[in-house]
């Protein structure tokens, strides 16, 4: 096996942010913090390496929740992380990734949100199923993929930013007060 990435918190700052601009204040947001997990692989035979839930919830059939996980990872380049539900939840309660599967890209770890990344789960279930998670369980995984490029890939720019930012990247845009 080869290693190609390392796990850690992101700072308490941007956490707090994150976490208040989905939550809302809470007095004990330093106690979740805290708290957090490191993701890591349940046994030497798993591909996965699961991601803990920051707190306790519920979610109805139909219903989603967007997580901070306060979890960010370095990757060498030519990896990917990419995020799954836990088989298990996925299997029970057909709970999903909203947008099928995350992808985390070895740049963003050095995006302007120190490469937090969030979780948007939704309980997919058409038998009224509800999943309930205590904090600490595992609810999603993340599994480390090799990928390559083209002959004539000729990308030089860099990404600063989550969600849609490489999409925003098109000639003659201007990001920071620089055009390509």
């Amino acid at each position: 096996m080869q290693r190609i990435a390392q796990f850690e918190k992101v700072s308490f700052n941007q956490f707090k942010t994150d976490w208040e601009d989905t939550f809302g204040k809470k007095e004990n947001i330093e106690q979740i913090y805290n708290e957090i997990k490191i993701p890591h692989r349940a046994t030497t035979g798993s591909a996965g390496y699961d991601f803990f839930a920051p707190l306790s919830f519920e979610l109805k059939a139909g219903e989603s929740m967007k997580i901070p996980t306060g979890i960010r990872v370095k990757i060498n380049d030519g990896w990917v992380l990419k995020i799954y539900p836990r088989s298990g939840l996925g299997f029970k309660f057909r709970l999903q990734m909203n947008n099928t599967v995350g992808i985390i890209d070895s740049d963003y770890y050095s995006s302007d949100n120190e490469g937090h990344i969030f979780c948007k789960i939704m309980n997919d279930s058409n038998e009224g199923k509800t999943v309930s998670l205590e904090k600490g369980a595992g609810f999603c995984q993340g599994i480390f993929v090799e990928y390559g490029i083209t002959f004539d890939d000729d990308v030089t720019d860099e990404r600063n930013g989550g969600f849609g930012s490489t999409s925003k990247m098109q000639e003659g845009t201007i990001i920071d007060g620089g055009t390509f």
